[in-house]
């Protein structure tokens, strides 16, 4: 079924999947049947290690609505997927992790919101209670910080499983930044927008590529992305601790007055010290942040590099 202008183009990010591609497009390809329209699925390969880009190249030939774009390396899930989107043709475009936690079958209720006329149509997932415990709490800290530091709001617990019209492909496609937090920028994008909630299922196969440390690098670029609040902050810190420190030498100078000299206290000095070398420390950690995103943003260089397809 293959078309060059398909009525729907599916985008799957792939890393280390060999476990769960057969399932995922018995899934998929089941959903597309009963959608009776045109369609292509385009698998995003972002330097897989195992059989994925074996098995994906195999599923192309087998099938014409399966295209395999193949990374030269491992750039990470938003870069893949940003690749994923600039190589479709349809009218509307998915993206879906191939885990198949995000079921396929929302994809009907998707289109249907489509042809009402929303441009953009999101999965919220109002039942997460296959993830772990703390997962689920991060996530949920995770949105609130973000949406109340942030001028641009991310609805809770809505992911990047989403309809998306070509117009809003064709808008998304212009934004420049190569550190991408995919989720804010779709949110940046704006446009009328519908949201259809459902429960978030178990991993079918296979395990995550995610884990404790890549979560709170992913959260910590979300929030230096689309707020400059951290920075601020250290601005209002300073200000405290300057007031402060004003404060108790203003009370140290009057003692003295009054009182005459006294022995200074060593442990209360090495404290006061220790603390305010920490809290510079900080300071210049989150400003570093920032002065490191604007340094990879300065290189200009690509977000991806796509050595094959097939």
């Amino acid at each position: 079924m293959q078309n060059k202008k398909p009525f729907l183009s599916v985008v799957a990010p792939c890393y280390n999947e060999e476990d769960v591609i057969d399932i995922f497009l018995e899934k998929i390809f089941a959903v597309l049947t009963e959608l009776n329209k045109s369609y292509e699925i385009v698998f995003v390969n972002d330097g897989s290690s195992d059989r994925t880009l074996e098995i994906l190249i195999t599923k192309a030939e087998e099938y014409d609505a399966i295209r395999v774009i193949n990374l030269s390396r491992n750039f990470g899930k938003e870069a893949a997927l940003s690749a994923g989107l600039d190589m479709t043709f349809g009218e509307v475009v998915v993206p879906i992790d191939v885990d198949l936690q995000d079921p396929p079958d929302l994809i009907l209720d998707f289109v249907k919101k489509y042809e009402e006329g929303y441009d953009v149509v999101v999965g919220k997932r109002v039942d997460r209670t296959t993830d772990s415990f703390v997962k689920r709490i991060s996530a949920e800290t995770f949105y609130k910080l973000h949406n109340k530091i942030s001028d641009i709001e991310i609805p809770n617990n809505v992911g990047d499983y989403r309809l998306m019209s070509r117009r809003v492909i064709n808008e998304l496609k212009r934004l420049p930044e190569t550190q991408r937090f995919m989720k804010g920028l779709f949110s940046w994008l704006g446009f009328k927008t519908a949201i259809v909630e459902y429960k978030r299922e178990a991993r079918v196969a296979g395990e995550t590529s995610f884990n404790g440390w890549k979560l709170w690098n992913f959260a910590l670029d979300g929030i230096t992305s689309f707020s400059t609040a951290p920075l601020r902050m250290w601005l209002y810190i300073g200000i405290t601790l300057a007031s402060i420190s004003f404060v108790y030498g203003f009370f140290i100078i009057l003692k003295t007055l009054i009182f005459g000299i006294s022995s200074p206290g060593y442990a209360s000095i090495i404290t006061i010290i220790l603390f305010l070398g920490g809290i510079q420390l900080v300071g210049i950690g989150m400003l570093g942040e920032y002065v490191g995103r604007i340094y990879i943003e300065s290189k200009n260089r690509p977000i991806y590099i796509i050595e094959d397809e097939y």
